[in-house]
């Protein structure tokens, strides 16, 4: 059970950083969506694929009879899933590094400088926490780049 346990832990941070129940699945797409994320983040497409394998191992062991943790999963599997979780917290996971080095927090931080900015404003009782922030035309949900946004819109 230490993979699944791994993989809920992982997948409850997920969510709460997206706000859906399928958080894992959304990250997966964030970095589907990022076309050029492999060339600007190492080990971008084996994390992809790392996450994307272990999102399937967790359905079957789920979803198909007689399918065990034991028969699919070895320790180095919940090791990966714990370091994985342990990079989204300190901001070394590959969405967190493709925002650093494209510059994606150019987006909020020029409104402060005065200088024009692809945000689009928000409607009137909307929370920061809400909305989406689109630069170069891919979506980041994460929720702790909404905080700083939102930090920054305030100050």
């Amino acid at each position: 059970m230490e993979f699944m346990n791994a993989y809920k832990r992982l997948e409850k941070l997920c969510s709460d950083m997206y706000g859906t129940v399928h958080g894992i699945s959304a990250y997966i797409d964030d970095m589907v969506n990022c076309p050029c994320g492999a060339r600007i983040v190492p080990d971008w497409a084996h994390d992809l694929k790392q996450l994307k394998h272990y999102r399937w191992v967790r359905n079957q062991i789920v979803h198909e009879p007689d399918c065990t943790e034991e028969e699919l999963c070895t320790p180095a599997d919940t090791q990966w899933l714990d370091a994985f979780y342990d990079r989204i917290l300190r901001r070394k996971d590959p969405l967190a590094v493709y925002r650093e080095r494209t510059g994606a927090r150019k987006a909020v931080s020029s409104a402060q400088s005065g200088t024009p900015s692809k945000r689009k404003s928000r409607p009137a009782g909307s929370s920061h926490l809400s909305q989406i922030i689109l630069y170069g035309g891919i979506t980041f949900h994460h929720k702790q780049l909404l905080i700083e946004a939102e930090y920054l819109y305030k100050h």
